[in-house]
């Protein structure tokens, strides 16, 4: 979409539904942008003041209010021209002026590193939306225009621009339901990190759309018959997935495997209407078990409302993807929170209907609000936030039957934190389907939880082993910071003589001489030092243990072919630290250890088949992080699926040479007349070397499929 180069279009979208008197004031808006912009030009090109009427027209698709259409014209103005807020409030009011700081970006302060002042940024606009929740629409539609707009940039700040936005922002639109934006944004960012992957995939795609929509055709025809016998009046719509979605999919699929799979969408009159179609579909195709979803009866985080379910379609046993709703349920599932502007032109009658988007967007930021408080530092809040931008969910129940929404992976402790906080705290123990349960135990959908409340509160930083939501976690490390250092002396000594005893070992066994030796082993001035850090949840007993026995036994040192003068892991000291070979974790993965009698710690990465049964012995189990420096490498398994051709093994091992990367071993096998399985050992840095050599590898016309074992 081209940027504007006239106010006309702008007027003329907003006149569609904005009062004559509110669309002069947008007029007024534009004249007084332009004046303080007057003079500035885009590094795309063209007069600034057009970039932000852009986003104004943007925000007029979606039929914003008024205030927010002047806002989005004045977004820039109070960064990057003479004019401040006091004008803004003098001409077109405080709620305007308000938006307009909301959105304006972080002002010029220096940061330790561009990783805080990006956190820093994201944090302020974070608490910017929770005092107004249009600041996000407008910012998401500032995001779009510079997205549509930077080709004149260098590749390596696309790419960079591009990774912010999936992380964050396209996230954060599907987050609030503006699925139209969250869809632009991927697939222009698809673009801007993979260009030539994006123009494959988009030939390819036209080159078979024409017999594809044919096939489309006739099954919407089909649909459409027997909705009509059933007198359920309806639009049937075959759609297509966006390309950046369908690159989603293909990781690790062919081309023609994503094909395999047709997406429908019917639209009704009502709610009893999506439940007769849901039977007409079952009755002319077969319904898959276990891919009927009801978020009708259980509306998503966002408010989104649909009928999903897949059948076994007509052609080749294709599956087909159906989502059925009513026209209002479309429009939240395309627009989100910003639906609530657009039915609120139409009357009070209409406005009651988005209600529930909005209490569900508003109660997301009041979370945002508690996570920011909470938080240490801006890198904390952002961390936390993407955990609950990227959640599948679950839907559980509290004992009087209220539904509660946690992402997939959630504890029973995590549901207490999620009632609040206070509670959360106090947690003693728990009731699931009425059965006394461990607090670490993962909820699934479907279960009624009781939790049972202690006398005083008493987190413990075990619990942050095993708690997976945002909030809990934050809200435990708040607390531990919030100890006294007596009480966490006194917490961590109780805490470490624990998980002594697990080791056969007691706190009055250790002599001064071993606790000098330990304090000295871990860089600490004092044995009580020790203790605090253990009860403010910055050291794990169990790992402190397991360097107490190593300290003050036999001194074995590692003999670990990675252990180089860097340490690898933090915490580990002086450890005897093995790599798992079931999955050769390498610095960059997600990592567990595991306190081995044998092995010492034992590090796994979190997606390994045997972290499960692992984790049924708790007090084993560490979570762990990868030291910032790293060095030396580390062995990797990648399995290729080749063509059957001569020197075609010749061909990767020297592709694999030629990224400077050795190879430890390799084995071959065929998988049948044309293609080869051969798996490879080979010795990276990191996750950025090993994805460097697979995204070699995947440029060989021989190399079919290639995944990480």
């Amino acid at each position: 979409m081209p940027t504007p180069t006239s106010i006309d279009g702008l007027i003329e979208k907003t006149s569609a539904y904005l009062h004559p008197e509110q669309v002069e004031r947008i007029r007024q808006a534009f004249e007084f942008g332009a004046l303080a912009h007057q003079g500035q030009t885009r590094k795309a090109g063209g007069d600034y003041i057009w970039h932000p009427v852009a986003v104004a027209e943007i925000l007029a698709e979606y039929k914003l209010d008024h205030e927010s259409i002047i806002a989005a014209i004045l977004h820039d103005v109070v960064e990057d021209t003479p004019f401040n807020k006091e004008d803004i409030i003098e001409r077109f009011g405080e709620s305007v002026a308000d938006m307009v700081e909301g959105v304006t970006k972080l002002a010029k302060v220096q940061f330790a590193s561009a990783k805080e002042a990006k956190a820093e940024s994201f944090q302020k606009m974070m608490l910017a939306m929770s005092r107004d929740i249009r600041v996000i629409l407008i910012k998401l539609a500032d995001r779009l225009h510079n997205m549509r707009t930077m080709g004149a940039m260098r590749r390596d700040k696309q790419a960079r621009i591009a990774d912010e936005t999936l992380e964050i922002y396209a996230p954060i639109a599907a987050r609030l339901g503006i699925n139209a934006i969250r869809i632009e944004l991927e697939d222009l960012c698809f673009k801007a990190k993979h260009p030539y992957r994006y123009e494959v995939l988009k030939s390819r795609l036209q080159q078979v759309r024409g017999g594809r929509n044919e096939a489309l055709k006739q099954i919407a025809d089909t649909f459409q018959k027997r909705l009509d016998q059933d007198q359920i009046p309806a639009q049937v719509i075959g759609r297509e997935k966006h390309l950046y979605s369908l690159y989603c999919k293909m990781q690790g699929k062919k081309f023609s495997e994503i094909l395999d799979i047709f997406a429908f969408r019917i639209i009704v009159e009502n709610i009893d209407s999506c439940y007769r179609t849901l039977g007409s579909v079952h009755s002319l195709y077969k319904p898959l078990p276990l891919r009927i979803k009801d978020y009708i009866a259980v509306p998503k985080k966002n408010g989104y409302q649909s009928l999903h379910t897949t059948v076994m379609g007509p052609y080749n046993n294709a599956h087909l993807e159906v989502q059925i709703r009513t026209e209002q349920m479309h429009d939240v599932s395309e627009h989100g929170i910003a639906a609530h502007w657009q039915y609120k032109q139409q009357g009070e009658n209409s406005d009651q209907k988005l209600s529930q988007v909005d209490t569900l967007a508003q109660e997301w930021v009041k979370n945002l609000l508690e996570i920011q408080q909470s938080a240490g530092n801006s890198l904390d809040f952002l961390e936390n936030v993407k955990i609950d931008l990227f959640p599948e969910v679950i839907y559980v129940f509290t004992p009087k039957g209220e539904i509660i929404t946690l992402p997939r992976g959630s504890t029973a402790l995590d549901f207490a934190y999620a009632l609040h906080t206070d509670l959360g705290h106090a947690t003693k123990g728990c009731r699931i389907d009425k059965k006394a349960s461990p607090l670490r135990t993962v909820l699934e959908s479907g279960q009624s939880i009781q939790i049972i409340k202690g006398r005083h509160p008493a987190p413990q930083p075990s619990w942050l082993q095993f708690v997976s939501t945002a909030k809990a976690r934050t809200q435990i490390r708040h607390y531990m910071r919030q100890l006294k250092a007596s009480d966490a002396i006194k917490l961590g000594e109780r805490l470490l003589d624990n998980a002594l005893k697990a080791n056969q070992l007691t706190l009055n066994e250790l002599s001064n001489e071993v606790q000098q030796y330990v304090i000295d082993e871990l860089h600490l001035a004092t044995w009580n030092g020790l203790l605090e850090e253990i009860g403010s949840g910055n050291r794990m007993p169990q790992l402190v243990a397991k360097q107490i026995q190593q300290f003050s036994g036999s001194g074995e040192e590692t003999n670990d072919a990675h252990q180089d003068k860097t340490l690898p892991i933090t915490g580990t000291e002086g450890m005897v630290i093995h790599y798992a070979q079931c999955c050769h974790p390498i610095p960059g993965d997600l990592i567990l250890g595991f306190i081995s009698r044998e092995k010492g710690l034992v590090i796994h990465r979190e997606c390994c088949a045997n972290v499960k049964q692992l984790k049924s012995q708790p007090d084993k189990c560490i979570e762990l992080h990868w030291a910032e420096q790293v060095e030396g490498t580390y062995f990797a398994e990648l399995q290729l699926e080749v063509e059957n051709r001569r020197g075609s093994l010749g061909t990767i091992a020297s592709t694999i040479a030629s990224t400077n990367t050795d190879i430890d071993r390799v084995h071959s096998d065929d998988k049948d007349d044309t293609y080869s399985l051969m798996n490879f050992v080979i010795k990276v840095r990191n996750r950025v070397h090993l994805a460097q050599v697979i995204r070699v590898l995947k440029s060989l016309p021989i190399v079919q499929k290639i995944q990480r074992n």
